[in-house]
């Protein structure tokens, strides 16, 4: 049967902006979603307040609503489209499923007559309601941990007092395990269980008695309307129970569960899914099982909607889920659909995998000063990467040389944890690099039943760790020399990277990438195909690997290598790696846009990497998807495999421009501005020479590498003084000091943290008002502006932390022409080719120039959605050579004012101080637009800029 006919125009709830516990993840299931319903030909209409997402982008859905999520913006855009027939809020995360109950209460989707679909309300109450979900568990005979509901706090100290403890406290209705914790102590219960009681939107936690030790899985399930259910894909949590699965290093497919649990399991999870509710789509159910040889199952929680694990699930498997999902909200069967990989199998056919895949969360914690960074129930990471190979050590590996924290992978670097106490230390209080002190532990000889006693994971994970060390301890032995093919070989089929080979054998690590060549130890790619090669799969989607030669039946020596190369002319994009603080999604919305664009000048379009929550990893985003890490020695491969035109790399943040060096130093051209130039703008003194050639103000500042050279610049540059170090992110690092006192202090903690680092000295213009521009430019030097922004906060705070108008409101017309000329002076004098973004400030009506970044910003997403129109798609073209600045027909139309605003997650570390400053904050942004600057909410941000000024 195919979909209703009833159907005809349906609205899309997204999440809004990025905080922790709900990030791009939903921008990816959002986009796939609407793609899945305009291929039905269904008309979409979208809210979502989020500027920086693809899905917010004026193509995805037939009308996009960049308004807050709110029942008042509900009402508003039913008013305007009466022809609405069903809202699917699955794709929006817990915010979506939170408006959606709102609405419902206020009985706005009777009124409008509006359909649920993907979910019922029953089945969101039931899983959200942690009472109501108990007693439905109990009734279907699914058990669960001993756990009692609290509405107040009399009734939370009595369950305590029943329980003993340790105990978890866990919020109803909330976010990310906002408002959850583990009780060990009774003296810290009283304040956990208020702050979980007022984190509750209908103030109730529960309170479990606490499953320290058991292991963690998750199952993703879709069911149709035919009551057929399949698991898309099983995933185990590396960390035990106890800590969120957000922060848990997880893997797919689960590795320590006997095929009998697993299939009890999955019985458990269809069955419970089907007595939550009558719907058709996605779920996402989460178990605990106990570390013996009983293998006891208890019940978690179950979620109605697609989650984070879905969208790496996804990326597993290359099962499209929210894709699926929506063909069954709106009543297509799962026989009748086909798998969009394989494109010969039905998506009723379960995902079988040849290949292991990890995840690793990617925290934050250097930007939250003060904060707790042990690991518990309420979710602390801002991102993730994922990792995939033909064995558990090989995705590991890739994972760890994903995340981008200065490591090269496991152990091997010279990086590692060599005191006991602190091993210990980060092995009992889950440390978010305790994935590497691990590694470190079993280096220092601590015996692996100690680890287990204190970590409580599972023995075969220790002993993967402790087969990695051994190899390392065998290869140490040999010298660049004398180290023989199957060692090299194995070395790298355990993944570990040539840099880390090269630590063992004392030698560079293009010595190794070169016996690499010779010994013909070289990297092969595989396709993620749903089906471990039971069926031919349509879609290049793939991984690295290393494989021993084979002997065909013809005699013929060769590697099975499952990317062919065609004839076509080829770009490769270079992503951004996992989401942080001050490299978010905004990147990925650039890159997905470059590829596009590459695509339409007739392009074959490679895109490099490594985040599984993104558009950009898609499985058809791209001609071809490479999930790698986004780190030398991949790429490079894959540069040699493919031999592009060249690689686009101002699209990927700060981790693709970080490479631009070697790849012009290994001759591969960069598409765009060349590395000289993007050098040029990193190094301050160079910079500041080509700006004074061409008579731009800039602070006086200085350079120092030492606290003496420090306290000498500070008597010619006066107080106060912005301390920032060299090539560094999101403003890490930068602080505004007022004496010599706070200027050493503030000095030798960085050289600490970041040795050998040039410190750059800005006498800081207090109280001047900050703008930044950004621009693109091509090889003949002409330059079209696409906005300028000035920030509601003064200069000093973060341009991510501040709120940026479009366009400016409050500078006078010399002002302007002096922003508009040197963002015209500098694009030209360094040779850009692309996006350029400047950052100024303004002082008594004279502009200095803070910094200039020649390559896509945060900013570039919000500008094409408040001047609806496609800049990244220009820039690109222009990147490429296909077009000038000069033949396109710019035609931005905005009314009134757009406002950037910076969304925090300061709500996940309660102790930390919350004052913005020059080091960037914020997890995410929305966009808010104003008919004129007599709007209250203008009013009330601007009425904040004094809070600062008189500091």
């Amino acid at each position: 049967m195919p979909k209703r006919e009833d159907l005809k125009s349906i609205l899309i709830i997204g999440s809004g902006p990025i905080v922790i516990g709900q990030a791009c993840e939903f921008d990816y299931s959002g986009s796939q979603s609407l793609r899945s319903l305009r291929e039905d030909g269904i008309e979409t209409i979208l809210i979502n307040s989020n500027p920086a997402t693809i899905m917010t982008d004026p193509s995805m859905a037939d009308h996009v609503y960049l308004l807050p999520l709110t029942t008042k913006s509900i009402i508003q855009i039913l008013k305007e489209h009466p022809q609405i027939d069903a809202v699917l809020p699955t794709m929006g995360g817990q915010t979506a499923l939170n408006l959606c109950i709102e609405a419902d209460d206020k009985g706005i989707w009777e009124d409008f007559n509006v359909k649920l679909i993907g979910v019922d309300i029953d089945a969101i109450n039931v899983t959200e309601d942690r009472e109501q979900f108990r007693e439905l568990m109990k009734k279907i005979g699914v058990p669960m941990a001993p756990q009692e509901t609290a509405t107040s706090f009399l009734k939370g100290k009595e369950i305590a007092q029943e329980f003993g403890f340790p105990l978890v406290i866990r919020s109803s209705y909330t976010l990310g395990g906002a408002g959850a914790s583990i009780v060990y102590d009774p003296k810290d219960f009283d304040e956990l269980l208020s702050r979980g009681l007022e984190a509750s939107p209908i103030h109730e936690v529960m309170i479990d008695k606490a499953m320290m030790g058991w292991k963690e899985y998750e199952l993703e399930l879709l069911r149709d309307k035919n009551d057929n259910v399949v698991i898309i894909c099983s995933i185990e949590n590396m960390d035990p129970m106890g800590i969120h699965t957000g922060d848990s290093i997880t893997v797919a497919p689960a590795m320590t569960l006997s095929d009998k649990t697993y299939q009890k399991m999955r019985d458990m999870a269809i069955h419970m899914m089907r007595s939550i509710g009558d719907f058709e789509g996605g779920c996402n159910v989460q178990f605990a099982v106990s570390p013996d040889e009983k293998e006891e199952i208890i019940a978690i929680e179950i979620n109605p909607r697609v989650s984070r694990s879905s969208a790496l699930a996804s990326k597993a498997t290359g099962y499209p889920i929210a894709k699926v999902a929506t063909k069954l909200a709106i009543g297509y069967s799962l026989d009748e659909l086909e798998n969009g990989i394989t494109k010969s199998t039905s998506a009723l056919f379960e995902p079988t995998l040849d290949y292991v895949i990890v995840k690793i969360p990617r925290w934050n914690f250097d930007k939250f000063e003060g904060s707790d960074r042990t690991l518990g129930l309420q979710m602390k990471a801002v991102g993730e990467v994922m990792g995939i190979g033909r064995s558990f050590q090989e995705a590991l590996h890739k994972a760890t040389q994903s995340l981008e924290i200065k490591r090269n992978g496991l152990g091997a670097d010279g990086k590692g944890y060599t005191d006991y106490n602190q091993i210990i230390d980060k092995l009992t209080n889950a440390s978010w690099d305790r994935v590497f002190a691990i590694y470190d532990a079993i280096a220092m000889g601590i015996p692996l039943s100690k680890i287990y006693a204190i970590t409580k994971i599972d023995m075969w994970y220790l002993k993967q760790y402790e087969e990695l060390f051994q190899l390392q301890k065998e290869i140490s032995k040999y010298s660049i020399d004398t180290i023989n093919r199957d060692l090299l070989l194995e070395a790298k089929q355990k993944g570990y990277g040539d840099r880390q080979i090269a630590h063992m054998l004392d030698c560079l690590e293009s010595e190794v990438y070169n016996k690499r060549d010779e010994l013909k130890v070289q990297r092969v790619f595989k396709l993620v195909d749903t089906c471990a090669a039971e069926f031919k799969a349509k879609t290049p989607y793939y991984y690295s690997t290393f494989e021993n030669e084979i002997e065909t039946p013809n005699g013929e020596i060769t590697i099975a290598n499952e990317s062919i190369v065609t004839e076509k002319k080829k770009i490769i994009v270079l992503g951004s790696g996992p989401n942080r603080i001050g490299q978010g999604i905004e990147f990925d919305y650039c890159c997905v846009h470059g590829v596009l664009a590459a695509a339409e000048c007739g392009y074959e379009t490679i895109m490099i990497n490594c985040n599984p929550e993104t558009v950009s990893t898609d499985f058809d985003t791209a001609d071809k998807l490479y999930f790698e890490p986004v780190f030398w020695e991949h790429i490079y491969d894959i540069i040699r495999h493919e031999k592009p035109e060249g690689v686009i790399v101002q699209l990927g943040g700060q981790t693709a421009l970080k490479l631009a060096e070697k790849l012009t130093k290994y001759g591969i051209k960069i598409i765009g501005t060349s590395f000289e130039a993007l050098d040029i703008a990193e190094d301050r003194g160079r910079f500041s020479s080509m700006l004074k050639d061409n008579k731009i103000p800039y602070p006086e500042f200085g350079i120092a590498e030492t606290a003496d050279e420090a306290l000498t610049l500070a008597d010619e540059l006066n107080f106060p003084i912005l301390v920032r170090p060299s090539y560094v992110l999101g403003g890490q690092g930068m602080k505004i000091v007022i004496n010599k006192e706070e200027l050493v202090e503030h000095v030798v903690d960085l050289l600490g943290r970041m040795p050998n680092n040039k410190l750059l000295l800005d006498h800081y213009l207090d109280g001047a008002i900050e703008a930044e521009a950004d621009a693109i430019c091509d090889a003949d030097g002409n330059v079209y502006i696409i906005g300028i922004m000035e920030h509601i906060e003064p200069c000093g705070i973060h341009s991510g932390d501040s709120n940026a108008t479009l366009p400016a409101f409050n500078l006078g017309d010399l002002v302007m022409q002096q922003i508009i000329d040197h963002t015209n002076t500098i694009a030209t004098e360094l040779k850009t080719v692309g996006l350029i973004n400047i950052q100024f400030a303004i002082k008594d009506d004279v502009v200095y120039i803070i910094e200039a970044n020649p390559r896509a910003s945060r900013t570039v997403p919000f500008i094409a959605k408040a001047y609806k129109e496609p800049y990244v798609n220009y820039a690109t073209k222009v990147m490429l050579g296909e077009k000038k600045v000069t033949d396109f027909n710019f035609n931005p139309q905005l009314d009134g004012y757009a406002i950037k605003q910076p969304v925090f997650s300061f709500n996940k570390f309660p102790n930390v101080n919350k004052k913005l400053g020059p080091e960037m904050k914020s997890t995410g942004e929305s966009i808010l637009f104003i008919d004129s600057l007599k709007d209250d909410d203008f009013y009330d941000l601007y009425s904040r800029r004094k809070m600062y000024l008189n500091k």
